[in-house]
């Protein structure tokens, strides 16, 4: 059966039991139909964060995905399994993944978040607002110039970009404002994935209404001609863009095939922008739930290191434990094997893949100070062998090796993951730290996570980068905490140098500023923050029939 299939074999809870069995009051939901809600959080102004904080992470990737979110489902059906009581705090997916190459963001198998249909498409319109809140502010800046210009910005040095929630290479790059002095000043422009937008980052980090307008109006926009920085703020957008996002601020509830409640809310990309749910939902996972079970995106390098080194240090969070995904195809194509057979068993391509694994987990335990359980997502051609090899070199590190069946048997298959993640969380507190302080300058916090995280000999910067970054200190911006945009397939900024590859360079060839979200950005390597389409998009898979039942997302 396909995921889909899976998914509407079961009977969902009306969203009120799930909510009830949350300790959720009634008149705190706004209802989506029947089996969705948007929550009020005010009920929860008082309430201590109690909860154990568990994230879940993963190696470097296959194109193909290897089961992280499938793996934070497994896991909290399997706490609540074994009597746990468990909130769970997801992304939401993009369009542009679910109608191109990775496909949606719900999970797989029997363990799945649902309902699936609706989250991977549309699912409450919380990113329709954010890509209306940010083309509001395009749209501001542009008239701003067209009606006389009173702050003076420079049209040669306009940062921001539009933004759509779509995989569409021919936007990258555009001219805007063609057709006559009635129709805006020409200029050359571009639009962004709406996942890489900064007005995605900044819900994802704010605490609220009055925090979001604040940094909303931080927001840089472009530069004047005495090469002053431009806000939001300054184009008096921010209410306005507050007022559209009045309910995207609101965490969405949900639940697994299982019932367990989730918070499906902000869905940032972790190799072009931060990959974090939002502060909110996982405040409020922690306030209602003994375990908060959440997951950044793509491997423990890009979502793990800015859960850890962007929004904890925003919010003050602090993991109690964390889980590492591997799986053993993954192993094999990191230890050379050809993408046709990834599928056929290798022990010999497994163990020269398995210093991927190790780098993630020597960062995880000796750079953040974390506790860490391995847990292998099982696939089909898998065997006792293989997973022999990774639990001989993961023991090794000190860390437990668990094989997760979570796909096939839904939280059943997580209880041992649970159990070991249970006794991570009543051992000792982590003595967690960062991996760079504050008060580093900005080209030392990117050498920083280069060369501890990635394995990096060290960071050159382009000419271009060079001139950015004098401006960012110029204009107060040093003391950010750096975003770095890289490719997920590597631990360089080469999707090709797999496994654990040292001796590398990590070129930086643009700095840009996000003060509203609160850290400055970096992009590496051929990275684009505008994704295409895939020579076949899943699009041509999916289809509607006569009574309404959508076919092909999975």
């Amino acid at each position: 059966m396909t995921d889909i299939e899976i998914a509407k074999g079961v009977k969902p809870l009306e969203i009120e039991k799930v909510a009830a069995a949350a300790g959720i009051p009634e008149q705190s939901l706004e209802l989506y139909g029947r089996y969705k809600a948007k929550l009020n959080t005010g009920f929860l102004k008082d309430r201590p964060q109690k909860g154990k904080l568990i994230l879940v992470t993963a190696i470097s990737p296959t194109p193909a995905g290897e089961g992280k979110t499938t793996t934070t489902i497994g896991l909290a059906d399997g706490l609540r399994r074994i009597g746990k009581n468990v909130v769970v705090a997801l992304r939401e997916p993009s369009l542009g993944p679910v109608f191109g190459l990775k496909g949606g963001a719900t999970g797989g198998g029997y363990a799945q978040v649902i309902p699936m249909e609706d989250i991977n498409l549309h699912f409450t319109g919380d990113f329709h607002a954010i890509g209306a809140a940010n083309n509001l502010l395009a749209a501001m800046l542009d008239n701003h110039i067209q009606q006389g210009n009173s702050l003076d910005i420079d049209p040669r040095r306009i940062t921001w970009r539009r933004a759509v929630d779509m995989n569409d290479r021919q936007l990258r790059n555009i001219v805007s404002g063609l057709g006559g002095r009635s129709n805006g000043v020409p200029r050359e422009d571009g639009f962004d994935i709406t996942v890489a937008s900064e007005v995605m980052a900044v819900l994802c980090l704010a605490d609220g209404i009055a925090d979001l307008k604040n940094r909303l109006a931080r927001i840089v926009v472009a530069y004047n001609r005495k090469g002053e920085p431009v806000t939001a703020g300054d184009l008096r957008a921010a209410g306005a863009m507050a007022a559209l996002l009045k309910d995207a601020i609101k965490p969405n509830l949900v639940q697994t095939l299982e019932h367990t409640p989730v918070l499906v809310h902000g869905g940032p990309f972790a190799n072009i922008a931060h990959g974090c749910n939002s502060v909110i939902a996982t405040r409020v996972a922690l306030a209602l739930g003994d375990y908060a079970v959440t997951e950044a995106g793509f491997g423990a390098d890009l979502g793990a290191e800015k859960f850890l080194d962007i929004k904890c240090r925003a919010a003050g969070f602090a993991p109690d434990a964390v889980v590492l995904v591997a799986t053993l195809r993954a192993l094999r194509h990191h230890g050379g094997a050809p993408k046709d057979c990834l599928q056929q068993p290798s022990p010999e391509a497994v163990e020269r893949g398995l210093p991927n694994l190790l780098r993630h987990l020597k960062n995880l335990k000796e750079v953040y100070g974390l506790p860490v359980v391995v847990a292998v997502n099982r696939f089909p051609g898998d065997t006792p062998e293989e997973f022999s090899l990774v639990e001989r070199a993961v023991g090794e590190l000190g860390a437990a090796c668990i094989d997760s069946d979570v796909w096939a048997n839904g939280g059943r298959g997580g209880e041992a993951l649970a159990r070991a993640v249970v006794e991570l969380c009543d051992g000792e507190k982590p003595n967690f730290s960062f991996a760079y302080p504050d008060s580093l300058p900005l080209e030392e916090k990117i050498g920083a996570v280069a060369c501890r995280v990635y394995g990096a000999e060290g960071v050159e910067f382009t000419a271009e980068a060079m001139r950015q970054l004098r401006t960012l200190k110029k204009n107060g911006f040093g003391g950010l905490p750096v975003c770095i945009a890289k490719t997920q397939y590597s631990f360089s900024d080469d999707p090709k140098k797999l496994a654990a590859p040292e001796g590398f360079t990590l070129t930086v060839r643009e700095l840009k500023v996000s003060a509203g979200a609160g850290f400055v950005v970096a992009l590496t390597g051929d990275i684009m923050t505008m994704p295409g389409l895939p020579r076949v998009p899943a699009a041509e898979g999916i289809d509607i029939d006569d009574s309404g039942s959508i076919s092909g997302i999975f």
